[in-house]
């Protein structure tokens, strides 16, 4: 083969090379902002130990006791601010509704093309809050629990990741992907922490031995 043609077939390849690994990374599942970012391994295990340990009480208990999904900005609610928040290229219309964009499940590792297919959970969940002290709570405290998007209690996740979720604590379910769930303790305690929630004592072994290695 002539020297010409063997350059010109190797600037071929390689720029082909090139295009493929830009593809891979424009594919590659992101999340843009996702959950505020929790303390460290260290402030959780300090905040855990402050935590008081009681046996947990759902007596009385109504999802409806937590005003959601609430106005965040214009006609954005919280859910849709999440969303957005938690998306990569994602468009709204006039709504506020995503009508297109990527999300990435950090809890299962999938990737999801349609807001369908995702709920916003709440990490320390509605009915583990009340379990541990927010019966005690005003309306407008449980709303502003509900709807917390300062602390890093919200996150778009796969729907059905969260339906098997549901109430449970870290001592009964944890994300199936490993290494997201030291960010998860962390998260956790920081709630429970500054909310002034607590643990019963088999929820505080879990988030012990999780937390070691953070």
């Amino acid at each position: 083969m002539p020297r010409f043609y063997a350059r010109r077939r190797l600037s071929i390849v390689a720029a082909f090379s090139a295009l493929m690994a830009s593809v891979a990374l424009f594919n590659a599942p992101t999340a843009s902002a996702a959950l505020p970012t929790p303390v460290s391994g260290a402030t959780a295990r300090s905040y855990l130990a402050q935590l008081t340990v009681a046996t947990e009480d759902r007596t009385g208990y109504n999802r409806d006791l937590f005003p959601h999904w609430i106005t965040i900005s214009g006609s954005c609610n919280t859910r849709e601010t999440v969303l957005k928040r938690d998306g990569s290229g994602v468009v709204t219309d006039s709504a506020c509704a995503a009508t297109s964009g990527s999300w990435y499940s950090p809890y299962d590792g999938a990737t999801w093309y349609a807001a369908s297919d995702l709920d916003i959970d709440h990490l320390v969940p509605l009915a583990e809050a009340w379990d541990s002290g927010a019966d005690n709570w005003t309306t407008s405290k449980r709303q502003s629990f509900a709807n917390d998007l300062t602390r890093p209690q919200l996150l778009a996740v796969t729907d059905n990741v969260n339906q098997a979720k549901g109430d449970q604590d870290p001592a009964t379910w944890m994300p199936s992907v490993s290494s997201y769930r030291c960010t998860y303790v962390r998260a956790w305690v920081q709630v429970k922490y500054y909310y002034g929630l607590s643990v019963d004592s088999a929820e505080k072994s879990a988030l012990q031995n999780y937390l070691a290695p953070c």
